[in-house]
This record gives structure tokens, sequence and C-alpha cells, in this order.
């Protein structure tokens, strides 16, 4: 019985593919498998070439798998408090944006960007007071707007 070897190498390769499910691996099993094959030549003189053939690409993607060390878990797993501020740090981030544009500024230069009162009042071109009713009226809203969200 002769066995067509482009046809087997095909078959080898796609049945250590599905083992090993690595295209770059299972190509260098395929290939270690045939060097093996033909190293050995008394499975070829008894005709058992094709259960020969199978028999060593098995093993060989059984000892891949024995080489493979399992990944380490480098980062510990978020626990429960950690969605919940990614959901209110969300939440917060929507009302924020249903402010309107001038709020939304005085707010993000006051308590994001921690300047002072003298500060903003420079850059908005207004007085100290107009800032400080400002703010109160933006904290106000944002406040508002916080427990229509249930926060």
């Amino acid at each position: 019985m002769s066995i067509d070897m482009q046809e087997q190498y095909d078959k080898i390769y796609r049945y250590c593919y599905y083992k090993v499910k690595n295209s770059a691996l299972a190509e260098d099993l395929t290939q270690e498998t045939f060097l093996k094959y033909f190293e050995q030549t008394a499975y070829i003189e008894r005709g058992k070439m094709l259960a020969y053939l199978y028999t060593i690409a098995r093993n060989l993607c059984i000892d891949a798998f024995r080489k493979v060390q399992p990944e380490l878990l480098t980062q510990d797993i978020p626990d429960k408090d950690y969605f919940e501020q990614i959901e209110l740090n969300l939440t917060i981030r929507k009302v924020l944006n249903s402010l309107p544009e001038q709020k939304r500024e005085l707010l993000l230069l006051r308590y994001v960007n921690e300047l002072s009162v003298v500060e903003i009042s420079s850059i908005l071109q207004i007085s100290r007071f107009a800032v400080y009713r400002r703010t109160g009226s933006a904290i106000t809203a944002l406040k508002k707007l916080l427990r229509e969200e249930d926060i």
C-alpha cells in the first residue's frame, strides 16, 4: 500500500492543528512527525504507515501540551467594589454631560483642576463673587441630577 505523502502531510497538519489550535505549532509538529516517520523503517516495511504517522503525531501533540506551562495570574481579580465604582463613574459622567457647558467648565476648573477662585475669575473674566455664585448654582444642579439618578 503506497500512500501519497503530500496528502498525508496535509491530513497530519489538520490533525495537529485540531489538537493544539495553533498553526505555527501544528506545522512544527507535522514536520517533526514526518522526520520521525522517515527515521524508523520497521513500520513502513510492515504496511502500517498511516497508523504509525498518526501515532507519532498524537504523541507529539501530547508532549506539546505537557511543555506548556499554565499562565499565572499577575493581577488580582477585581472585587465587587471595583465594578460599583466604575458604574458610579459612568453615572457621574452622564450627569455631568447633561449640565450646561458653562456649569461643567466651572466645576472642571474648580474641582478637577483645583484652581482657585481668583484664577477662575481671571480665566472666565468674571468677578470672584460671580464665581462663587455660579459654582454654588452648578453644585445645586449637579446634586439635583444625582438625586434623580438615585445617587
